[in-house]
Order: structure tokens, then sequence, then C-alpha cells
């Protein structure tokens, strides 16, 4: 599918927000070519005039410039309603813009489903505070295909994470979508709990994923949305995992049970 990118100025970059532990996203991007298609964000297309989710990117290219000299008390997290790293971010290198513009005693988190976020090694260890977290869920090929067709593999991204980790940066594991059926928590644990300080475990939302999607997961996947569906059998399903992570005893910092 061919994307749309969209070049925008915006007033200001830095937005507060009331996400657990944040004090501010920034969004140098809105839309994402990862094309995700259980994607959260989706929502934001309401205010957009550009078409469906999926099928566009906004860029805002004055991002660097609106970065510089601002130093910002609290928490910052980048992205929340795209993947700082990408593809059109190869071309574009407009988080590396950001990142060499902004004043490196801002706290700083960043997310990604990318293995490109290696590129950025260099700046990062410029940062007084910073955190690298890669969004880890194991899944299988045709579960990816379907899911999050032109994300890193899993296996990039936990070599994007020892690579993080090598270089004496702070990393951390987001495993999310958790959907039952489909997602091994043990495993993704147990392949990254030498490569991560701490974890964060986000439960699929079904809520905001749009008709496309659960109609997808029902019809390839039924037990696995039924499971989603039935307050009762999710309570357990989610009780059930809850333990697996007691059991393995990492540093957790939230799970996320919308």
């Amino acid at each position: 599918m061919k994307i749309k990118l969209i070049k925008t100025k915006a007033k200001t970059i830095f937005t507060k927000t009331r996400l657990p532990g944040l004090s501010y996203v920034i969004n140098q991007y809105v839309g994402c070519d990862h094309l995700c298609s259980y994607c959260y964000a989706r929502f934001i297309a309401r205010w957009k005039n550009y078409g469906e989710w999926g099928t566009w990117i906004e860029a805002k290219i004055n991002a660097p410039e609106l970065v510089k000299g601002k130093y910002i008390k609290g928490s910052v997290w980048m992205s929340s309603v795209s993947d700082p790293y990408q593809q059109v971010e190869k071309k574009l290198k407009l988080t590396r813009k950001v990142l060499e513009n902004m004043d490196k005693r801002i706290d700083l988190s960043i997310q990604t489903k990318s293995d490109l976020i290696l590129r950025d090694i260099d700046l990062f260890k410029e940062f007084k505070n910073i955190e690298i977290g890669l969004t880890i869920n194991g899944f299988s090929s045709k579960v990816k295909n379907l899911f999050e067709p032109y994300s890193s593999s899993h296996e990039k991204r936990l070599k994007t994470l020892k690579i993080l980790k090598e270089n004496g940066l702070k990393t951390y594991a987001f495993i999310s979508p958790i959907i039952p059926g489909l997602v091994d928590v043990k495993k993704c644990i147990k392949e990254s709990k030498n490569l991560v300080d701490y974890y964060w475990f986000e439960f699929l939302n079904l809520r905001p994923c749009g008709r496309d999607f659960i109609n997808v997961l029902k019809k390839q996947f039924p037990t696995s949305c039924e499971t989603l569906r039935d307050k009762t059998r999710f309570s357990k399903y989610v009780n059930k995992i809850k333990e697996i992570i007691k059991k393995e005893k990492v540093a957790v910092s939230g799970v996320v049970i919308h």
C-alpha cells in the first residue's frame, strides 16, 4: 500500500499527557507505516482530513526547531501516536534531527518496534537520563504478517535490545499486545530478561482496535477473540499471566489492563 506523506508545521511539539509516569509526549510524526492493524492511535484520524488511518503519515518538519533551546521538566515520551523509527525515518531523519537539537538534560523515554533505532546510539549517549524501550510480543510469522507486517521481526528487536544494553543504555521491554493464545509471555520474558532493566505488560484492548481488526481476529483466531470478549474468561487469563510474571521475578513498571 502506498502511504501519503503530508509535511506540516506545528505550533508546539511538547504535549502534556496523563499517561502513567509521564509529563509530556512528543510526536514529530502522526501515523505510522508499520501498519499495525490493532493500533490504538487510529482515533487521531477523526481530527485529520487525510483519509483512512494507515494510508497517510504526517511529518512535523519544524519539530527540530521547536525543541531547540527548550528544557522540559518531567518525563518525556517519544512517541504516543506514531513510531519514531518507522520506515519513513530512514529518509527524513526527522527523529534524529529532533534528538540532535533536544536539550540533553531532558528525561527522555523512547519506544519503538524498529531496529533502525540503533542508528542513533551516538546521540542517546549524550543524554543524561534516557531509556529505550522495544515492543516485543513474539508473534509467529503468520500472526505478524496479519497484524504488524512492516515492523522489525521479533529476533531483530531482541538483538536491538542486546546492542543497546551493551552500549550502556537503560532499556525496557513493552510486552504488547498480549493476546490469549497468540503471545507467549513467559517465553518473551525468558528471551529478554538479560537485555532489559524492567518491563511493561499490556493486554490487548479490543475497543480502540477497529472493526476490521476484530473481524480478522474473530475469523482467524476465534478462541482468542472469545477470551478477550468474555469478562470471566479474560479475568482468569489475566490472573494466569500475572502469576507467570510473578514467578519470573523481573522488575515490572506496570501491567496495563484497559
